[in-house]
């Protein structure tokens, strides 16, 4: 998968056994004192304390990435407010980039012309993302209630 410009690749690698378990262990640390918001105590080689505490966006953001990182998942994160290459876009949606011109064309996701170049902002392509997945999940509880009705 490409890059976006001011992507963040996390470690430029899979996560290792050791961080996995970390990350496993830490999301479990967060989970349990999210309901009351976690507060994230660090301290540095000096003794030195610093703390704070996590409103639940964050807990809730913190706890994503470390079930991705849990999981053995390359992780990469994209600011919506990112303008994303047609490439880019394509891969995060892990589609041809054919098909996301097609999308494109059909004014199914927005996006600017940069020259000749397409350009999707970030937070669109998301939304269409969103869209798109909420449309599959309805689809699948249909075809489920479409079942459980013929038996």
């Amino acid at each position: 998968m490409t890059m976006p410009a001011c992507a963040e690749e996390l470690g430029g690698r899979l996560p290792s056994a050791s961080e996995k378990a970390a990350a496993n262990q830490l999301r479990k640390i967060i989970a349990a004192q999210s309901a009351d918001g976690a507060k994230l105590r660090l301290v540095d080689e000096d003794k030195q304390t610093s703390e704070i505490t996590l409103t639940p966006a964050l807990s809730h953001v913190l706890m994503e990435l470390l079930r991705h990182i849990g999981r053995g998942d390359a992780v990469t994160l994209v600011p919506v407010s990112q303008m994303l290459t047609t490439q880019q876009a394509a891969d995060i949606l892990n589609v041809s980039r054919p098909f996301l011109i097609s999308l494109l064309e059909k004014e199914e996701i927005k996006y600017t012309l940069v020259g000749r170049h397409r350009r999707i902002k970030a937070e669109h392509l998301f939304a269409y993302k969103r869209s798109r997945d909420e449309k599959r999940a309805d689809a699948l509880s249909a075809l489920a209630e479409m079942d459980a009705e013929m038996f």
